[in-house]
């Protein structure tokens, strides 16, 4: 006789997720092969040294670079001391000049010359062009 056969519905099993273990990301994994010195004894090691060249010639330019803005700074700074000298002496000098020349100052030093100061105001003179 033909029956059916019971027909069992299968069960769906559900898988249960394996821990996957945390790969550190490229980042880290780099960072901890330059801190051990892994990437030293691997094959690839001499391909990496025009880049480590590239950085080390780098460093000497940021240090010459930095030697260079300070001595830049005192350069200023030098600079700036010697305009505020160099205005202070002008402006003693320029007022001794204006006490110097008073009409009174001169007056003094034209009496000890032997000089005499006018008494007469000074006239005109008129050419007839005829």
């Amino acid at each position: 006789m033909n029956k059916f056969k019971p027909t069992e519905t299968p069960v769906k099993e559900v898988p249960l997720k394996a821990k996957k273990k945390a790969k550190p990301n490229k980042a880290l994994r780099f960072a901890t092969g330059i801190i051990n010195g892994a990437f030293l004894s691997k094959e690839n090691a001499l391909a990496q040294v025009p880049f480590i060249f590239f950085i080390v010639f780098l460093c000497m330019l940021y240090i010459s670079n930095s030697y260079y803005a300070e001595g830049m700074v005192r350069d200023i700074n030098k600079t700036t001391n010697e305009l505020k000298e160099l205005r202070s002496e002008y402006i003693t000098t320029k007022s001794d000049l204006m006490h110097a020349s008073k009409q009174s100052e001169v007056a003094v030093i034209a009496t000890a010359i032997g000089i005499e100061e006018s008494t007469t105001p000074p006239s005109k003179i008129v050419v007839n062009n005829n």
